[in-house]
C-alpha cells in the first residue's frame, strides 16, 4: 500500500454485543460479526495515511467508521489504487452478497445516494467472491489487494 490514492474496506470483527453513538446517525446496535467498511482516500498521503489512521485507532471521532472502529477489531484491508473513485460501487457489491445487512443507514455515505457504506456479516465473506462481484459490476477496475493487520503495524 503506498502513498497514492484509492479505495478500501476495513475487515472489522465485534466480539460481543453493545449499543455505540455514531455521530449525527445516533444509537447504533453491533452484533458480534464482521462489519465491512468501505472507503476512499484521495487527500494528503493517500491510502498509506487514511488506512494507517484506522489501523492505530486514535485520533478524533471524525468519520461514522471511527466510532465502530473504537469498539472492533480490525482483521484485514482489501484496497486498490485505482485513480476513479470506488466506494459506491464496492459498496453495492458488498451489499449483494447473500448474507450482508445494511447495520444502519447512511453510515459512511453522507455524500452519496448510497444507503450505506458498511455492511455486516456473520463471518467474513471470501475475498475471491467480493473480487468476483467487482468485476461484474466494474470490468475495467484495477485490481484489489488485500493485506492483514500485521502487514499495516
Amino acid at each position: 500500500m503506498t502513498d497514492a490514492p484509492g479505495t478500501y474496506a476495513l475487515l472489522l470483527r465485534a466480539g460481543e454485543e453493545r449499543i455505540i453513538e455514531v455521530g449525527a446517525l445516533g444509537a447504533m446496535p453491533v452484533r458480534p460479526g464482521t462489519y465491512i467498511y468501505v472507503g476512499s482516500a484521495f487527500g494528503p498521503g493517500g491510502l498509506r495515511a487514511r488506512v494507517g489512521r484506522h489501523a492505530r485507532g486514535d485520533g478524533a471521532l471524525h468519520w461514522h467508521v471511527d466510532y465502530l472502529r473504537a469498539v472492533t477489531a480490525l482483521e484485514a484491508v482489501w484496497y486498490t489504487h485505482d485513480t476513479e473513485r470506488r466506494e459506491c460501487t464496492w459498496a453495492a457489491a458488498l451489499r449483494a452478497l447473500s448474507d450482508g445487512t445494511v447495520p444502519v443507514q447512511g453510515f459512511g455515505a453522507s455524500d452519496c445516494n448510497c444507503p450505506a457504506h458498511l455492511a455486516r456479516f456473520a463471518s467474513a465473506p471470501s475475498f475471491d467472491t467480493f473480487q468476483a462481484r467487482l468485476s461484474e459490476r466494474c470490468p475495467d477496475h484495477a485490481s484489489v489487494e488485500r493485506v492483514g493487520t500485521n502487514d499495516l503495524l
